[in-house]
């Protein structure tokens, strides 16, 4: 959430750049409410005085044995009015925090301004594109030949959007996520293991509610409303709800692994088939707080931590710094990572580093203290370590050979018992 005070000092300004990343961005209701609620503030403090003042009137006066009725029948009108305007102002601060919580975070200075997406700035580049001297099949036929997801029998069981992993494609999959977590962890990040449902305000702390709540998964019967989580960022962002740190424990460093759940999927197209968009899908999530002095070197870090997990396993990828009108909502500088699927003749998407500045921590009073001084909000920062359903494409699909078998990374070779390729014959 954005400093209200920030926004009064200079509104033109400030909606000038909100318009970057969403242009329909409009900060002329959330002033006039924040303008009404001041003003009503300070008439509850006038009638508040004035009723003060009466009241020690009428004890002189009971003192002195004269009659108070007047200025009793006064006090209690006062009392009256202030209620009303109490109750009054609880439901004006209620849609003002709705309102004020609808505006995105503002993007840094230094980011693109463009709405489109395909003015995203390619920052690097690593390796290069696969060749094929023969028909190359897509991560769908692959896995049907070898057995190594099940898109029927998941549908049957889920509908669609949903994906069952068999045999080796379960084992790979499980590889895959033992290999990121082990790099996290050498990387600093202090492993976690969150629940995968949250409360409400723990999805609006993160920036997940009001704005996403038509694509959440949620469970709400009568003894609970809770949110499955669409990332792992939501519950470690909550980790430290409404808590003050110290400065000397920043920053921290966290990483989890959780299946994330999103209504999200299913209906891109014949090329989002499989694996590449589904309502639910496994990732290792690193996320940080810190003072703002320490977060753009930990942005740094995360994205190195990134790209280690794709160096180790020899994918081709390239870094795109996001424009201001494709960044998350939250965020104020993000990195994507995307990787090269010969499948569907593109680049996807398998981490996304995100620098979300103070935005996450003022919705969740999340603050730190230097010494003995006021506290101030930290930083607040997530990137995937990665996403594995699209990393399994990468490598399903880069790894293939004409026999339709499938070499496996040596990273890998330890998490599998020593297998070292996927072919008809492999032991499941």
């Amino acid at each position: 959430m954005l400093d209200i005070k920030l926004l009064r000092k200079d509104p033109a300004f400030y909606e000038k750049k909100l318009k970057t990343k969403d242009p329909s961005a409009d900060l002329g209701p959330v002033l006039a409410l924040d303008e009404k609620i001041r003003a009503m503030k300070a008439e509850v403090e006038e009638i508040k005085a004035k009723r003060n003042h009466l009241s020690q009137e009428i004890g002189e006066k009971k003192r002195k044995k004269e009659d108070t009725s007047a200025l009793m029948a006064e006090v209690s009108g006062l009392g009256d009015k202030s209620r009303a305007l109490d109750h009054e102002l609880a439901k004006l601060e209620a849609e003002f925090t709705q309102k004020l919580a609808s505006i995105p975070n503002l993007p840094m200075d230094d980011i693109k301004i463009s709405p489109d997406p395909k003015d995203n700035v390619c920052i690097k580049t690593v390796g290069e594109k696969p060749s094929f001297s023969f028909p190359f099949k897509n991560h769908v036929e692959l896995g049907s030949t070898l057995k190594l997801f099940d898109f029927e029998r998941s549908a049957k069981t889920s509908g669609s959007g949903w994906s069952f992993y068999t045999g080796l494609g379960a084992r790979l999959e499980w590889a895959l996520l033992n290999y990121m977590l082990d790099i996290q962890q050498e990387n600093g990040f202090k492993m976690m293991m969150p629940p995968l449902l949250v409360k409400p305000e723990i999805m609006f702390g993160s920036g997940q509610l009001p704005k996403f709540e038509n694509q959440l998964f949620k469970l709400n019967d009568e003894h609970y409303q809770l949110y499955m989580i669409p990332t792992a960022e939501a519950a470690l962002n909550g980790f430290h709800y409404d808590e003050i740190l110290k400065e000397e424990e920043l920053p921290l460093k966290y990483t989890a692994y959780t299946p994330c759940f999103r209504r999200e999927a299913g209906a891109a197209g014949s090329q989002e088939r499989g694996l590449i968009r589904t309502h639910q899908f496994n990732k290792v999530e690193m996320f940080a707080f810190t003072t703002p002095d320490q977060s753009e070197r930990i942005f740094n870090e995360m994205l190195a931590s990134a790209e280690e997990v794709l160096q180790g396993l020899g994918l081709h990828y390239r870094l795109m710094l996001l424009v201001t009108g494709d960044m998350s909502f939250a965020a104020a500088k993000t990195v994507d990572i995307e990787v090269w699927l010969p499948g569907q003749n593109r680049y996807y998407e398998v981490s996304s580093v995100s620098n979300c500045t103070d935005y996450q921590a003022r919705r969740s009073m999340i603050r730190y203290r230097k010494k003995e001084e006021k506290p101030e909000l930290v930083h607040t920062l997530n990137g995937s370590g990665l996403a594995t359903s699209r990393l399994m494409v990468a490598l399903l699909e880069n790894n293939q050979r004409e026999d339709g078998s499938i070499s496996l990374p040596l990273v890998l070779h330890k998490y599998l018992n020593g297998i070292k390729e996927i072919n008809g014959n492999t032991v499941r």
